[in-house]
């Protein structure tokens, strides 16, 4: 069986049958070649839009799932912001703990109108279009607050170790000055990571296929669709889940690991219940986020998980941003005066 000419040998041959000089069938063959590569590359970066599927092409479905996110959008911008402005207000409450607390409750009004807004719009004008720098902009303020939300997690956990295995040392140790220059390394190591994973993205080509199986546009699907090299991206990625999930989380661990051994070693039964009851409320907040994150990261990468997965996305995305003021203010009597006392300062109240 004879083996297939090259592109170049039958273009000559055609050209020869016809009379052509052999210099105009090299000239002709390279300007096929050209417009090949040419096109192909035009397929690969002339695009300005990614299409988001959502959680269900239903549409039936649509008028439901619009009601409900504007409802747990709704709740979880207003309860933390009553968190925020019952910590700035109440003198009882400006100490680390709830300093902390309050910063969470503004990062989470900052999650949470990250992706839940644009898929709302989406939703009323029945179109799953996001543009690409719409996209690029999401990717960037998601990594943003999601890392802040890792850190601040973090920062708790640390400021409950110290309170109950040093409490002769807290003030000391937890000074403001402290406090505020943590929350701002935080700010700053999320900053430059979430901003050098934007410039890796933005060296990729994209294909014309841009469908993204998601409601935002998650960083790792976008770096799925790529059509070149995405080896430095991966790598980077691994880094960067490392230094914003996996450090945070080991120090969650490692504070509570510290906490369980200081109060077995209590005598006293009430003290051992007050260690616990102070870490209950989050013990519960770490549990819900990072369980659902761990199965969103640790799903099967494959068609029939993706809705899995994206369901997992919507409970630490959505869901435990709108528990947290539930979960810090129903459990806690400090929290619960403030907001009395901030609600009555309207002039409607006795």
């Amino acid at each position: 069986m004879l083996a297939p000419l090259p592109v170049s040998s039958v273009l000559m041959q055609e050209f020869t049958t016809i009379n052509l000089p052999v210099s105009s069938a090299f000239t002709a063959s390279r300007k096929c070649c050209l417009h090949i590569s040419y096109t192909e590359a035009e397929n690969q970066t002339a695009f300005s839009e990614f299409l988001l599927l959502g959680l269900s092409e239903d549409t039936e479905l649509q008028p439901l799932l619009f009601e409900l996110f504007l409802t747990m959008y709704l709740v979880t911008v207003l309860g933390n912001l009553f968190i925020v402005l019952a910590v700035s207000s109440d003198p009882h409450l400006h100490n680390p703990m709830y300093f902390f607390l309050a910063n969470l409750s503004f990062v989470d009004i900052c999650f949470i109108t990250t992706t839940v807004p644009k898929m709302l719009v989406n939703i009323q004008t029945q179109s799953k279009v996001i543009s690409y720098i719409g996209c690029l902009t999401q990717v960037y303020f998601f990594m943003i607050f999601v890392g802040l939300d890792n850190f601040l997690l973090s920062l708790m956990a640390y400021d409950q170790f110290v309170a109950i295995c040093h409490p002769l040392h807290y003030t000391v140790i937890m000074n403001p000055q402290l406090c505020g220059f943590l929350v701002l390394m935080s700010w700053v190591i999320v900053f430059w990571v979430s901003l050098l994973h934007i410039l890796l993205i933005t060296r990729l080509n994209f294909c014309i296929d841009t469908e993204i199986p998601h409601f935002f546009c998650e960083l790792a699907q976008v770096i799925k669709l790529a059509c070149s090299d995405t080896l430095i991206n991966n790598i980077f990625l691994y880094m960067a889940t490392a230094l914003l999930g996996v450090f945070p989380l080991s120090g969650i661990l490692f504070s509570y690991s510290q906490i369980g051994s200081s109060s077995m070693k209590m005598s006293s039964a009430g003290a051992k219940y007050k260690a616990f009851s102070t870490c209950g409320s989050h013990l519960s907040v770490v549990s819900l986020f990072y369980g659902t994150a761990l199965e969103v990261c640790l799903s099967p990468t494959v068609i029939h998980a993706s809705q899995r997965s994206s369901i997992a996305s919507v409970m630490y995305t959505v869901v435990t941003p709108m528990l947290n003021p539930f979960i810090y203010s129903l459990r806690n009597k400090d929290v619960k005066g403030a907001l009395g006392r901030l609600l009555c300062r309207a002039p409607s109240c006795p």
